[in-house]
Parts: structure tokens; C-alpha cells; sequence
């Protein structure tokens, strides 16, 4: 149970201080002067870090432990988002960005070979447990910035992101104290560096980078969509839609996700459910808008809940984390270029649907990539 908690914890840790940036988005863009484009690298940069770092953090967590690993990647997590309160500039709001994008991108690796050394006959349950654990700490900061933290700091922006980063700390504090410790001790030669020849892991990096680039240029282009059409009512409703759509993925999957992880036909099914959810949002009433934030947030969690879920079952104990970083090192470099592209077809066009081309076309990839999941165990022996 400690360690249950323990992870639970942990994946509250992956996620709040990156979701704190879409609700004042609009008071960021508006108070920095940032066009379009220059919102879609800011909403792109914690996941340069997360595709760029993740091989840097296979090697921390070869040389000095997942635990250690864990530890210093949210305490990286919790000094970035304190740094962005103090922001005066679109240069320094980038700096500190990276380096919150940095911690996460430590602390995701470290996630699979912790739920393989903890709970190794519960691998499903445990990926499920920390990945709840991570959507709450997604609807947090959405469902709280507006209407709780903003009018405690006085309406400001930057205040808001040294808030947020207190928790953090906290639980690097609590996980660095109860955390049970490695029973033997780390082999110098250890490995650390990904087999990318490997065509499996291909197939999940992108599969798991499809749904990634969908939920974070959703969360980025979503309010300024609706500030463009005059729509600011509906953008705490929208983005709370998002990601509170994703527990009950999160909930049902502590219960089945043992039995889908390897089948196709989830992921298909997620992918035409994605891509109906992109069309109502662009094209949808309030309502309409609402049930297509709800059913592309159910998307992505399953998706991520399934695939996150992989590593440990599909390496030996020693590779998981070398597994883990080259499948976020792919996943996240579709997920990098795709706000990036989103913004570009917004200024090139110079209409705000546009934006949500890329997003469309990041929904099919499960679509035409899952098959073949289903037989990795057997041609993994």
C-alpha cells in the first residue's frame, strides 16, 4: 500500500506543473505580447524535454537508482515552476520551462522500472494506480487556477506557477523519506542506452506519441480557440472537460487493463473516437463542445494507461528503463512538432480551426499502427 500510495503520489508529480500553463495562457499571450506561433513552442517545450531527456535519464537511473532518479527529477520539476513566477520576459519563461520539462522528463522513466521492482505480479494495477494519479494531478491545476489561485495572488500569472510548485516539493519530501530502498546494489555496468533497432519500440513511441500530441495541443489551442470566437465562458468548462474525461479511462483500467494492454482493437476504437471528438470541438455548440473534451480526454488516458503499461511487461528487469526512454524519446517528438504545426496553420491560414488540422491527424496513428501489439509477447518469447 506504501508503495502504491507512493506512485499515486509520484504521478501527481509528472503532471501539475505542466497543466498550470493552459488556463492563464491567454493572460500569458496577452501580457508577453506572444503570437500564435510563439504560444505553440511554449506549449511544445516540456515535450522537447521529455523526448530529448528521457536517454539522459536512463542513464541517471542506471548509475544512481530510479528512486534517486524520482527524487531529483521533482525537486527540477518544483524549482522550474517557481522560476516561471518570476518571468518577465518570453526568453526567461522558455528557461524555465525547460527546466520543469527537464524534471519530468527524469521522472517518467524512472515510473515503469519503480512499478516492476515494487509490485512486479501487479504491473497492470500499479501502471494504472500512478497513471490516476497523474490525471489528477492534470485536473488540478485546470479546475483550480481560475477560480481559486488567481484571485489568491491577486489575479497574477506568474504567482500562480510558484503556487503550484509547492506541492512538488512536498511529495519529493514524503517520496525521499518513505521510499522503500533498492534491496541490492546498482551493477556499475549497468546498461542505459536504447536498442533503437528495435522495431517494436518504434511502433509504441509513435502510437503513444499520438496521443500525447493530441492531449497537449488540445489543452494549448483550445482557450485561445475560444477567446478567438469570443467563447471565454466555456474555457474553464472545456478544459476541466478534458481532463476530468479522463478518469473514468483511469478507473476502468485499474480494472481491465491487464487484459487490453496487448489487443488492437482498443486502439482503434480510441483513434475514431479521437478524431469524431477533434471535429466537435472545432465545429460544436457548448454542449457539443463539452461531450467532445470529454470523449477526447477518455481517449488519451486510455491510450497512455495501455501503453505505459508495456515497458515492464515487455522487457527484461534490468531494460525497462532503457525501453521507457526510447519510447518517450519517440512519443515525445511527435508530440513536440505538432503545437508547433497547429500554431504555423493558424498564422499561415489565419483561421483558428486550422489549428486543429494536425491535431485530427495525430488521432488516426493508432488507427493504422496498433496491429501487431497483440503478438509482442510471443516474438519476445
Amino acid at each position: 500500500m506504501l508503495c502504491l500510495v507512493l506512485l499515486w503520489l509520484a504521478g501527481n508529480g509528472m503532471r501539475v506543473t505542466i497543466l498550470a500553463v493552459p488556463p492563464v495562457i491567454s493572460n500569458i499571450h496577452d501580457d508577453l505580447g506572444m503570437t500564435a506561433t510563439q504560444i505553440g513552442i511554449l506549449s511544445g517545450l516540456p515535450m522537447v524535454l521529455f523526448a530529448f531527456a528521457a536517454v539522459p535519464g536512463s542513464l541517471l537511473i542506471a548509475r544512481f537508482g530510479a528512486l534517486n532518479a524520482l527524487t531529483f527529477g521533482l525537486v527540477a520539476t518544483a524549482l522550474g515552476s517557481a522560476l516561471r513566477g518570476v518571468s518577465e520576459t518570453v526568453a526567461w519563461l522558455y528557461a524555465a520551462s525547460i527546466l520543469t520539462g527537464f524534471g519530468v522528463a527524469v521522472i517518467q522513466p524512472a515510473m515503469p522500472p519503480l512499478v516492476r521492482a515494487w509490485t512486479p505480479h501487479r504491473i497492470g494495477f500499479a501502471t494504472a494506480v500512478y497513471t490516476n494519479g497523474l490525471l489528477i494531478g492534470e485536473i488540478i491545476p485546470i479546475a483550480l487556477t481560475i477560480p481559486v489561485v488567481l484571485p489568491m495572488v491577486g489575479g497574477s500569472w506568474r504567482a500562480s506557477f510558484v503556487v503550484w510548485a509547492v506541492p512538488i516539493a512536498l511529495i519529493a519530501g514524503v517520496i525521499a523519506l518513505a521510499a522503500p530502498r533498492p534491496a541490492t546494489p546498482l551493477s556499475a555496468a549497468r546498461k542505459w542506452w536504447p536498442n533503437w533497432r528495435d522495431g517494436l519500440i518504434w511502433r509504441l513511441g509513435f502510437i503513444l506519441g499520438s496521443v500525447n500530441a493530441l492531449y497537449f495541443t488540445s489543452n494549448a489551442f483550445i482557450p485561445d480557440f475560444l477567446h478567438h470566437h469570443g467563447r471565454d465562458a466555456e474555457i474553464t468548462g472545456a478544459l476541466t472537460a478534458l481532463n476530468t474525461g479522463q478518469l473514468p479511462a483511469s478507473f476502468l483500467l485499474l480494472l481491465f487493463a491487464g487484459r487490453l494492454e496487448l489487443k488492437a482493437w482498443p486502439y482503434v476504437a480510441c483513434g475514431i473516437l479521437g478524431l469524431a471528438a477533434v471535429v466537435g470541438i472545432v465545429f460544436g455548440n457548448a454542449p457539443v463542445l463539452m461531450l467532445a473534451t470529454a470523449t477526447l480526454g477518455f481517449v488519451c488516458a486510455a491510450v497512455l494507461i495501455l501503453m505505459l503499461a508495456l515497458p515492464p511487461l515487455l522487457s527484461a528487469p534490468d531494460d525497462v528503463h532503457r525501453t521507457a526512454a526510447a519510447m518517450f524519446t519517440i512519443s515525445y517528438s511527435l508530440a513536440v512538432i505538432t503545437p508547433v504545426f497547429s500554431g504555423l496553420a493558424w498564422d499561415i491560414a489565419g483561421v483558428p480551426a486550422a489549428a486543429f488540422g494536425p491535431i485530427g491527424l495525430c488521432a488516426l496513428l493508432p488507427v493504422f499502427l496498433a496491429p501487431g501489439i497483440a503478438h509482442a509477447r510471443a516474438q519476445r518469447g
